[in-house]
């Protein structure tokens, strides 16, 4: 426990409210998030009622939606409404988009008019497109007014945007023609005008662009904000980078749940309830259950093979895992690829062939480690088993690594997540391919 929480709970009852707002200074954002849980409601309360501002603004955004819930339940109707004054519009949506009903009434009764005329304009568009996350509040100037003016601009308006990086330049309908920094602003003369240092050639997306490829835009292009724009070119808002980060986040959290076998959104695990923890898994392991019973199968269909030489017996967890292994790294890049874009479909020949290569010789190194292993060690194999045990895990290595570079790619392909085709799934479906091809090469050179 942090000693800020000590502190406070020692010395709550004696201390005045200006030595707890000294004592909460102090006190960083991520320490306050991750500490958050360890309050009760009332320590909440306490807390939060004492924070600066700003750092209100950016903690109610960190908390999950029970966490939010708790603090807006105990604000007063003041405190809320100065807290909502403050933030920013798309923070704001996605409060009221997150928490129960009765809470959602309770803030929508805090707002001013003005804030809720930019909540209904942001509730328009679908949480997941581009408008969904961008802010509607930036700063927009003319092409024809000079840098003194601009700067003159700036100073006045500043406080109004979260981020001032870019300065939007549009016509007479609002439609965005260009962009300049205020770096450049700050660094020309005062008699040029924004035309002659604005860039033409503006990076934006449409509103009903999805977020996530609205994010990989503004990472491929190393850009700081994202204007969003309707189909008439008319300028509504900016994705800025600390949403773009959130995104990134949220994808990634959402990606090793697939990768583990567990549905469902991001959420804390902390706070998330034993139910809600069955919820995410226990689908997926049902049908890794299912998929998985079709090992024994494979295994009674070639009891006989078993039966008549054992020593196969004993090298199928090496063949299962290696063959696991090798389908699993190769899924793994050519997801992690598919992710960057560095891959497309298109060049699913090219792709394929090399890793054909790539499988023919770890198929005949591991081949090779895996005879001299199961001569050498116990169990003592003789030659013409060992090479039965190393010619299986040859074709298995092989067929393995295909498998886990074409189904991402399929998958893909169709519209769906690759995602789910890693981990248990991968190791799954490599198992039923790795044992039919071991016990189909046994009996190919046992003859039996």
């Amino acid at each position: 426990m942090s000693t800020w929480i000590e502190h406070l709970r020692e010395y709550e009852e004696i201390m005045d409210p200006q030595r707890l707002r000294e004592l909460l200074e102090d006190v960083d954002l991520v320490e306050l998030t991750e500490e958050w849980r360890v309050l009760s409601e009332e320590e909440e309360t306490l807390v939060f009622l004492h924070l600066p501002m700003e750092t209100k603004l950016d903690l109610i955004t960190e908390l999950t939606d029970q966490q939010q819930e708790r603090i807006l339940h105990t604000l007063s109707e003041q405190n809320k409404k100065e807290l909502f004054t403050e933030m920013e519009p798309d923070d704001l949506v996605d409060i009221v988009q997150s928490v129960n009903p009765e809470i959602r009434n309770t803030v929508w009764e805090s707002l001013s008019d003005e804030v809720k005329r930019e909540t209904l304009f942001l509730l328009r568009f679908d949480e997941d497109d581009a408008a969904g996350l961008m802010n509607p509040r930036y700063l927009a100037i003319r092409s024809s007014i000079n840098i003194s003016h601009a700067l003159e601009f700036i100073r006045k308006n500043a406080e109004k945007v979260e981020f001032l990086y870019n300065i939007y330049v549009l016509d007479n309908l609002q439609r965005l023609i260009g962009i300049v920094s205020v770096q450049d602003i700050l660094s020309s003369d005062d008699t040029k005008t924004i035309s002659d240092i604005m860039d033409e050639k503006v990076i934006s997306v449409r509103e009903d662009t999805d977020q996530e490829e609205a994010v990989k835009i503004m990472e491929a292009n190393d850009l700081v904000s994202l204007p969003v724009v309707d189909q008439n070119n008319v300028l509504l808002g900016d994705i800025t980078f600390d949403d773009a980060l959130d995104v990134i986040r949220e994808e990634q959290t959402e990606d090793v749940y697939k990768m583990g076998a567990m549905s469902g959104e991001a959420e804390s695990y902390m706070t998330t309830s034993i139910w809600g923890l069955v919820k995410k898994r226990v689908p997926w392991l049902i049908v890794l259950l299912l998929v998985g019973t079709i090992t024994t199968n494979v295994l009674h269909h070639y009891e006989t093979v078993i039966i008549s030489a054992a020593f196969l017996f004993i090298f199928m967890p090496v063949i299962t895992q290696t063959g696991g292994n090798a389908g699993s790294q190769s899924s793994t890049l050519m997801i992690r690829g598919l992710a960057t874009g560095e891959i497309q479909f298109r060049e699913i020949w090219v792709i394929m062939g090399k890793e054909l290569l790539v499988g023919i010789v770890m198929g005949f190194i591991t081949g090779a480690v895996i005879i001299l292993r199961s001569i050498i060690l116990p169990p003592g194999l003789g030659i013409e088993q060992g090479l039965i045990i190393g010619s299986s895990l040859i074709f298995v290595v092989l067929i393995s690594n295909m498998i886990g570079t074409l189904a991402p790619l399929l998958i893909h392909r169709i519209g769906y997540d690759p995602t789910v085709m890693s981990g248990p799934l991968m190791a799954t479906v490599i198992d039923v391919a790795g044992l039919s091809i071991y016990f189909e090469i046994a009996k190919f050179f046992l003859k039996i």
